[in-house]
């Protein structure tokens, strides 16, 4: 508390109370009660997270605050620079965002990065993006950072390539996430929308500290039913980005339950496989001006969730 009878983030007690912080950083019980009705999916729970490429550029402390309010156990970071939390920022920056989480409770699930790991070009670069997206998640204790495939099939690059330059950078990259204790998670994107794509790289590489992201928007348009998704991703399984959308020809976001995407069939699944990761509401604001705030959909999407859940379980 500073002498003007504010916090570290300009908070009053008043305003910290409001959302859900006492003043010295604890939480207050609502997230407690919040925890008491996480969804049971037989003897295991799955874990509600968002992420903050829904609230561009948002201050951490008004992340956090969102996340306790409206009951999320997580939170996803966009590590970029036009955001709060990049590899740019240093030792001390990231010492507080991780006391800020801790204090309230409330997890940083994984660094949202954009390395390329399919992209032609020299790996070099490549492979130093990654281990400065490896060291801030270490530092940060986020268990996994996410990577897309970016393979460039528009500009010549075959299948095989992308595959052959993606297992490649994904072998060497997979003991430096291992040296950090971090996973690192290929998105179901890009040139390697669907699970079937995705195993051809993550079969060869074979390590432990790879794994798969299942973005469900993007396994969908590749024209993939659930089923086969998880059939392929299981096995390398880090954990899910839901998200809603009008249709094929408009993916501008939508609250959850709002538009086509299988979500319930979705959640259903996992719930029957038994399955106990994450669930990530993926809300692309940042692409997306016109779109609706996140801050006034969290609420209703956090019980969307409950509900397919309870209804799963």
């Amino acid at each position: 508390m500073t002498r003007d009878g504010t916090g570290r983030h300009g908070t009053t007690p008043d305003d910290a109370e409001r959302h859900g912080m006492m003043p010295d950083g604890t939480v207050r019980t609502e997230m407690s009660r919040w925890n008491d009705r996480r969804c049971r999916v037989g003897s295991e729970d799955m874990k509600l997270a968002f992420s903050t490429l829904g609230v561009p550029g948002l201050p951490i402390a008004d992340v956090v605050r969102l996340a306790v309010a409206h009951g999320y156990h997580g939170v996803e970071l966009r590590a970029h620079p036009e955001e709060p939390v990049h590899p740019g920022i240093d030792a001390a920056e990231r010492a507080d965002v991780a006391a800020e989480f801790k204090a309230a409770g409330v997890e940083i699930l994984g660094l949202a990065g954009y390395a390329r790991v399919a992209a032609p070009g020299d790996d070099g670069p490549v492979l130093e993006e990654i281990r400065q997206l490896l060291d801030l998640a270490r530092d940060l204790g986020a268990p996994f950072v996410r990577v897309f495939p970016g393979g460039d099939p528009a500009g010549g690059q075959s299948a095989d390539e992308a595959d052959a330059v993606a297992t490649r950078r994904l072998g060497v990259a997979a003991e430096d996430a291992a040296d950090r204790g971090v996973r690192i998670l290929l998105e179901t994107h890009d040139s390697h929308r669907t699970g079937a794509d995705a195993i051809r790289v993550l079969g060869l590489v074979g390590h432990r500290n790879v794994g798969s992201l299942w973005d469900v928007m993007h396994t969908w348009l590749g024209g993939e039913q659930p089923s086969e998704s998880f059939a392929a991703l299981a096995p390398f399984l880090g954990y899910v980005q839901v998200k809603d959308i009008a249709s094929a020809d408009d993916t501008t976001p939508l609250p959850l339950g709002a538009g086509v995407l299988p979500l319930a069939e979705c959640v259903e699944l996992l719930s029957r496989k038994g399955w106990d990761g994450w669930l990530c509401w993926e809300y692309e604001k940042r692409w997306y001006e016109n779109a609706a705030p996140l801050e006034g959909l969290l609420g209703a999407g956090r019980e969307h969730l409950g509900r397919l859940l309870n209804d799963a379980a």
